[in-house]
């Protein structure tokens, strides 16, 4: 019997991402790209023609049996609400608001981690990952540009 190298591991974190229109397959295909993966280590989810109730169906229905993490786009809207209501029962799913690329790069590599380690290490990530560029810096020399 041959197994599916790309299958996840029944310990490995499975993510959703889960976005207004179009945006979750766009990220979803930038991190497969990104990092040479394939299978379903990430599942977009667009809330194109759905509701809540019919997004949190849709999250319930792959995170079964498997910590999940559960990548939406924002705080508010139908993605955040199907997120919650996909939280209700006391199963191993959690939720993070804002999501970045670079947060669900490192999603993909670190899946083996506890859901509740994974969760801190992605959010630390994604913070960290916000900044700026000033060219005004650059041009007064100034070789300390981040804001972090």
């Amino acid at each position: 019997m041959s197994s599916d190298p790309d299958a996840p591991h029944p310990s490995e974190v499975r993510g959703i991402v889960l976005t207004h229109g179009t945006m979750c397959d766009g990220m979803v295909d930038a991190v497969r790209k990104i990092a040479g993966i394939e299978g379903d280590a990430l599942t977009p989810i667009s809330n194109e023609g759905r509701g809540p109730e019919e997004l949190a169906l849709a999250v319930e229905q792959i995170s079964a049996l498997h910590p999940t993490l559960i990548f939406t786009d924002l705080q508010t809207g139908s993605c955040a609400l199907a997120a919650r209501l996909a939280c209700r029962s006391p199963s191993g799913v959690r939720v993070v608001f804002g999501t970045n690329l670079p947060m669900l790069l490192d999603f993909v590599f670190h899946r083996d981690l506890p859901l509740d380690d994974l969760l801190e290490r992605l959010i630390n990530l994604g913070r960290r990952a916000i900044d700026s560029f000033e060219p005004e810096a650059v041009e007064r020399g100034d070789r300390s540009i981040s804001r972090r």
